[in-house]
């Protein structure tokens, strides 16, 4: 039998279920052999779907799953009282060892309290932060934290760094990763209470390539390879950088059809702009990671469709093969062995 890197994949979860997040999973095992993919969820209706398709069945396996969390439910009530949920199931199967890593769609705040909960943090990480890559003209950038710790001290910013560096250098390649925390002006002394406590804590981590602050409007360009901040800020980002792109994007296309000459330069510029436009797309870059876990789960947008569930598929292999849970575990630990 293959040595396969196994993903469990909550199947129910997000507004595109089970349709989307089957067919990303049938198109994630047939782009790579080295994956094995566990659809968690309602049997009868993944079966429906995966008869659709032709895939290698060696690679793909449906684990039956009764309950659904919707996205409106309280998340950690939903926790405990749904264990035969999809979520619930899918992450207690990275708990108990039996995959290297989960995938949903579904409930952020289910998927953020389960990881916690269930998979549990690695020692020394104070919080898990959630960590997308957003598109820039120079290629991506890692923001972190997006949604897990609205509230958060300077020595979880310190730990969002350090954790943000094993990743981009491990799964994106990039070494000596440029780190930069979010503020409102590039000088030292700007910032609220949070940036200029946690400031001087970065500027003194000889683990990190810190190049101080970042305002929002360099973030787009490329300046910083991983951007720090709290989750409220880093929401607002993400969320405006989503709304932005699409909004051009719709100008664009409207722009290109005002007139009869507009409208053949379209057809001249449309294969480089398509590929253009694709680059700064999100579902490209795959989802969010919650670091700091004793294993991998990733976050994906509630909209998900099929290629950003396969996009987040793939990205497991490389995070296990990398061995960035571990790295991470060593990383927080000789750190906080140098504080001691």
């Amino acid at each position: 039998m293959a040595d396969y890197i196994k993903v469990a994949v909550d199947a129910m979860g997000g507004d595109n279920a089970p349709g989307e997040i089957v067919k990303g999973a049938v198109e994630a095992i047939q782009a790579d052999k080295r994956v094995k993919v566990f659809l968690v969820g309602k049997q009868d209706a993944v079966n429906a779907e995966l008869a659709k398709y032709t895939y290698p069945a060696e690679q793909l396996e449906v684990v039956d799953a009764s309950e659904v969390i919707e996205t409106a439910e309280p998340p950690v009530l939903a926790i405990r009282k749904k264990k035969d949920s999809s979520l619930v199931k899918a992450l207690y199967m990275v708990r108990e060892g039996k995959c290297d890593a989960f995938v949903s769609a579904g409930s952020t705040g289910a998927t953020l309290v389960g990881g916690q909960v269930i998979v549990g943090r690695a020692k020394g990480v104070e919080r898990p932060p959630l960590a997308p890559l957003i598109p820039t003209e120079t290629g991506v950038s890692l923001l972190v934290d997006c949604g897990a710790n609205v509230d958060a001290r300077p020595s979880h910013l310190v730990q969002f760094a350090r954790m943000g560096s094993i990743y981009m250098e491990n799964i994106v390649g990039i070494r000596n990763p440029r780190v930069a925390i979010v503020n409102i002006g590039a000088e030292e002394e700007k910032g609220n209470a949070l940036v200029k406590e946690t400031f001087p804590l970065l500027k003194e981590c000889k683990d990190i390539n810190f190049i101080g602050s970042i305002e929002a409007r360099d973030i787009p360009a490329g300046y910083a390879d991983v951007i720090v901040c709290e989750a409220f800020t880093g929401n607002v980002i993400l969320k405006l950088y989503e709304g932005v792109g699409k909004s051009l994007i719709k100008l664009v296309k409207k722009g290109m059809m005002t007139s009869l000459r507009s409208k053949i330069g379209a057809l001249l510029v449309k294969p480089a702009l398509k590929e253009t436009l694709k680059s700064f797309q999100l579902d490209e870059h795959g989802g969010a990671p919650l670091l700091g876990l004793k294993g991998l789960v990733v976050k994906t947008h509630g909209s998900s469709n099929a290629v950003e569930i396969k996009n987040t598929i793939l990205e497991c292999i490389t995070y296990k093969e990398q061995d960035i849970v571990g790295k991470i575990q060593r990383s927080i630990a000789a750190a906080n062995e140098e504080q001691a």
